[in-house]
């Protein structure tokens, strides 16, 4: 049994309880596994995509100093633009940038829970553009647009969808955008079930 969200319906903390299903809305659903026990199931299949429907993310992420020169370290970047705040000040931009991979990764993990948790896999991105600089202390949000969608030609049950996702902070100034294509299994086809224990309680 599945309960949806939709506007339409009476929620309660986020959580639904009636069988409304509006794709547009449908971030978090609970699926009913056993008597008085529910477990959070995210993410859309394949049919759950409209080309043209827009999806805002949720909840929106403020960057740290912490962030960025630990990603910036992790991931062997040297340029000192990301964690040398001297170097910094002396630039154009009178401090340090945010990594633009660190924005990205951001970004894109902003849209899993909506449209690609139940992503097959990632197929590419494509036309990557950062007309805005972030700094330390931006708190990014972003939403993303269905641009296409059409069924695998060599691979039974699966789809691909294309989106297009855009990151912008605080005051609205657009950071990054992307398009993204990703192989997205039908609801028929679904996806692999969690082997998840349930915990030892004594009685």
């Amino acid at each position: 049994m599945r309960h949806d969200l939709g506007e339409e319906t009476g929620a309660v903390d986020g959580f639904i309880s009636s069988g409304y299903v509006d794709p547009t809305y449908m971030v978090r659903n609970v699926i009913e596994v056993g008597e008085n026990r529910y477990r959070e199931d995210y993410g859309r299949y394949y049919e759950d995509f409209e080309v043209g429907d827009i999806y805002e993310h949720r909840p929106g992420r403020t960057i740290t100093q912490t962030d960025n020169i630990w990603f910036t370290l992790l991931t062997m970047n040297t340029h000192p633009l990301h964690f040398n705040d001297a170097y910094g000040e002396d630039t154009e931009f009178g401090e340090c940038l945010v990594n633009s991979a660190l924005t990205l990764s951001i970004v894109t993990g902003m849209s899993v829970s909506d449209v690609s948790h139940k992503t097959v896999a990632n197929l590419g991105w494509t036309d990557i553009v950062m007309p805005n600089p972030v700094f330390v202390g931006d708190t990014l949000y972003s939403q993303s647009e269905v641009l296409d969608k059409r069924l695998s030609e060599s691979r039974e049950g699966d789809g691909i969808v294309t989106i297009e996702t855009t990151g912008y902070k605080q005051n609205g100034d657009i950071v990054m955008q992307f398009e993204r294509s990703m192989l997205i299994p039908t609801r028929e086809k679904g996806v692999p079930e969690e082997n998840v224990p349930t915990p030892n309680v004594e009685e």
